[in-house]
């Protein structure tokens, strides 16, 4: 495991930690934090839609283009099962 990074949730302030290599949506899991929405965790339901507000951030694996397009990705909405974060970052619900 790598750097660790601060992830708030802007909506409720509540923040957690996630490792580089973790998953943004498996550590809110792991910490009990954040709003708790899962589905397949393989990028395809959608139901982990959020959007990034602040910081950088990776796609690990391919978000499905029926819930994620790419203007949506170009204003940081993302599905936190397929992201890692790459610095610390602020995301809220849509």
């Amino acid at each position: 495991m790598g750097w660790e990074y601060k992830i708030t949730v802007q909506d409720t302030g509540n923040s957690f930690y996630c490792a580089e290599d973790e998953a943004v949506i498996r550590a809110m899991f792991r910490t009990g934090s954040g709003p708790l929405k899962n589905g397949c965790c393989g990028g395809g339901c959608g139901i982990c839609r959020m959007k990034i507000v602040k910081g950088d951030w990776r796609a690990f694996k391919p978000m499905s283009a029926a819930h994620v397009s790419e203007a949506d990705v170009k204003q940081g909405v993302a599905l936190l099962c397929c992201v890692q974060p790459q610095s610390d970052m602020v995301i809220a619900g849509l």
